[in-house]
């Protein structure tokens, strides 16, 4: 495992080769998107997603707006995925059963995050990463929209993921982040709430993946308000790290010793 704090693109590392974009050949990206009541937002966020993306999931909570009939109309061919169990981390485990591209890159649908960074992600990915993190407090990243208190808290717990697990994350909590599907068994996800992003990274870390960060700028959300609890979610946070650094996950190798004894 090693942290690579990256943008660039490097050789393309070995796999199956699905399209052609500037001469290159190029991998397949699905790009996952949990929606909620996001009417005002979704829209934005489709138009400006990058031509290299083949395949768009979009998971939709019930919502009770016009969101999903939007989403159709931006995007003709997205794939719609409708999970009633609520929680984001249930939304992205179903875009991530559902999405099909070599690469998947999870976004958030209420404008903060930039489309047009994906191609960072990507380009991570290309270069021999294997689970990329978005920072917004890497060189060149930023933000708009974080309190005193989620910047506190941030800070704590990043102090906490890089001790606990002798990392160098720049940041934590923030939910743009791209990986090999293939690598999907081995981030063994199961965390329905916001501490999904945690837990991806953390498995990550611990499945020994090649782990890069790249820059990121978070704006503000266009409208309405976040289902973010700063003190609940950060609790949950706390939790997964200290769970997935004290209990010793299962492995197919200790699965199959068992098995044998």
């Amino acid at each position: 495992m090693f942290i690579d704090k990256t943008t660039s693109a490097g050789p393309d590392p070995e796999g199956s080769s699905q399209v052609e974009r500037s001469g290159a050949t190029e991998r397949t990206v699905s790009v996952v998107i949990p929606t909620l009541n996001e009417e005002k937002n979704v829209g934005w966020v489709l138009a400006r997603l990058p031509d290299l993306v083949t395949e768009v999931v979009l998971v939709d909570g019930r919502s009770t707006d016009r969101t999903i009939d939007i989403a159709r109309a931006i995007r003709p061919d997205i794939k719609l995925v409708m999970e009633t169990k609520p929680g984001k981390g249930a939304a992205l485990r179903a875009g991530f059963a559902a999405a099909t591209g070599d690469f998947i890159v999870m976004i958030d649908a209420d404008g903060s995050m930039d489309p047009s960074e994906i191609e960072r992600f990507v380009d991570a990915l290309h270069s021999g990463c294997e689970f990329v993190k978005g920072s917004r407090f890497a060189p060149g990243g930023g933000t708009r929209d974080i309190s005193t208190i989620r910047r506190l808290g941030n800070g704590v717990l990043r102090t906490a993921v890089n001790t606990l697990y002798r990392t160098h994350f720049s940041d934590l909590c923030y939910g743009f982040i791209g990986f090999h599907r293939d690598k999907l068994g081995a981030l063994r996800l199961r965390s329905d709430g916001f501490e999904i992003e945690t837990e991806m990274t953390v498995r990550a870390v611990t499945a020994s993946l090649r782990i890069g960060e790249v820059a990121s700028f978070e704006s503000e959300r266009q409208y309405g308000e976040s289902n973010l609890h700063a003190w609940r979610d950060g609790r949950r946070v706390l939790r997964t790290l200290l769970r997935e650094r004290l209990v010793l996950p299962e492995t197919t190798l200790a699965r199959g010793t068992a098995e044998r004894r």
